[in-house]
C-alpha cells in the first residue's frame, strides 16, 4: 500500500506516539500542537510541523484528531484555521478524543456535508501503548471510513473493535470504559489509603492484591505510582475530571443514576482543587493522604 500524507492534530502523550508509529510505517506525518515539546519531538522523528490545522490538512489523505475535548475538536476542525476547510473531499477525519456521543454524531453530519467521512475512534492504552503502537480502538463508522483508516490503524493499534456503522457508538463505549477506569483508580487509591492508615506495609499489600480477586488493570498500573510517590503525568487528574463529568452528563441524559461514578468524580475534583490537576491521575490518592496525614508511598517491602 502506498504511503499516505497524514495530519496529526495534537502531539501530546497519545498523539506523539501515534505520529511516530505512522512515520515508522512509511507515511508522511504533518503535526500540529501549541506546545514546542511535541513539535520538536515529531521533527526529531522525521515528521514535519504546520502552523495551523488548515495548513496541515491541505493535501492530506486523512486528519487524525488527538485533542482533549469536544470544544477542541470543534476548533481544530471548524475554527478559523480548521482542518475541514482544506481537507480534500473524500479525505478521512479520524476522531480519537473522548467526547460525548451526541457531539460525535453532530460532527459526522457536518463533515458528511463536505464529503469527508468520519471514523469515530476513541482509544485506550495510555502513553506506553501509544508509543508501542499497541492501542485499543473502540470504533464505529462507514465502510468507506474503515477502508481509509486501515493503514493508519495497522500502524498504531493492537486491537480495533468495529462496533457499528454509525458514528457515536465508539464514543459511547469509550464513555463506559472511562466510568470503569476512573472508578477503579479512585478505588485503588482508597484501598491503599486504608492500608497505609492502618499501618500495613503498602508494598506487601500491593503484591497480595495483585495476585488476588481484588486486582484490576488500573490497580496494577497506578498503585506503583503511589508507592513510588512519583506522579509524573502520564494521564492527568484533569482528564478524569473531564471524562467522569462526561459520564455523568450521559447518565443525566438517560435518566440513569451513576452514584459510584459521581463519588469518583468528586475525588478527582478534590485532587484538582488541591492543585494536583496536572499530576498523574494516581495523585487522587493525595486527597486521602491529606485527610489522614499519612503517605501511601513505601521504599521497600518486608517480603523483598
Amino acid at each position: 500500500m502506498s504511503a499516505l500524507t497524514l495530519a496529526v492534530i495534537g502531539l501530546g502523550s497519545m498523539g506523539l506516539g501515534m505520529a511516530r508509529n505512522l512515520l515508522k510505517a512509511g507515511h508522511r506525518v504533518i503535526g500540529v500542537d501549541p506546545a514546542p515539546t511535541g513539535r520538536d519531538a515529531l521533527v526529531a522523528s522525521g515528521g514535519t510541523i504546520a502552523a495551523t490545522p488548515a495548513e496541515a490538512a491541505r493535501g492530506a489523505d486523512a486528519v487524525i484528531v488527538v485533542v482533549v475535548n469536544a470544544a477542541q475538536v470543534d476548533a481544530v476542525l471548524f475554527g478559523s484555521d480548521g482542518a475541514a476547510s482544506t481537507l480534500r473531499r473524500g479525505g478521512l477525519v479520524m476522531q480519537c478524543a473522548t467526547i460525548p456521543p451526541a457531539a460525535t454524531r453532530a460532527l459526522a453530519d457536518r463533515l458528511a456535508a463536505s464529503g469527508q467521512p468520519l471514523l469515530d475512534a476513541p482509544m485506550s492504552g495510555g502513553r506506553a501503548r501509544a508509543e508501542d503502537g499497541q492501542l485499543t480502538f473502540m470504533s464505529s463508522g462507514s465502510a468507506e471510513a474503515y477502508a481509509a483508516a486501515e493503514p493508519i490503524l495497522n500502524a498504531v493499534a493492537a486491537k480495533v473493535f468495529r462496533l457499528g456503522d454509525a458514528p457515536g457508538i465508539g464514543s459511547l463505549v469509550k464513555t463506559v470504559n472511562q466510568l470503569l477506569a476512573g472508578v477503579h483508580i479512585a478505588t485503588a487509591a482508597e484501598a491503599m489509603a486504608l492500608a497505609a492508615r492502618a499501618g500495613a506495609d503498602t508494598r506487601a499489600v500491593y503484591e497480595v492484591i495483585s495476585a488476588s480477586a481484588g486486582n484490576s488493570w488500573m490497580f496494577g498500573n497506578r498503585v506503583p505510582h503511589m508507592l513510588d510517590d512519583d506522579f509524573t503525568p502520564l494521564s492527568a487528574v484533569e482528564i478524569f475530571v473531564k471524562d467522569l463529568g462526561l459520564v455523568l452528563d450521559t447518565g443525566r441524559e438517560l435518566r440513569l443514576p451513576l452514584p459510584l461514578a459521581a463519588a469518583a468524580h468528586q475525588q478527582f475534583l478534590a485532587a484538582s482543587g488541591a492543585g494536583h490537576g496536572r499530576l498523574d491521575d494516581a495523585a487522587v490518592v493525595k486527597v486521602y493522604e491529606a485527610a489522614g496525614g499519612f503517605k501511601v508511598a513505601a521504599k521497600t517491602s518486608r517480603t523483598e
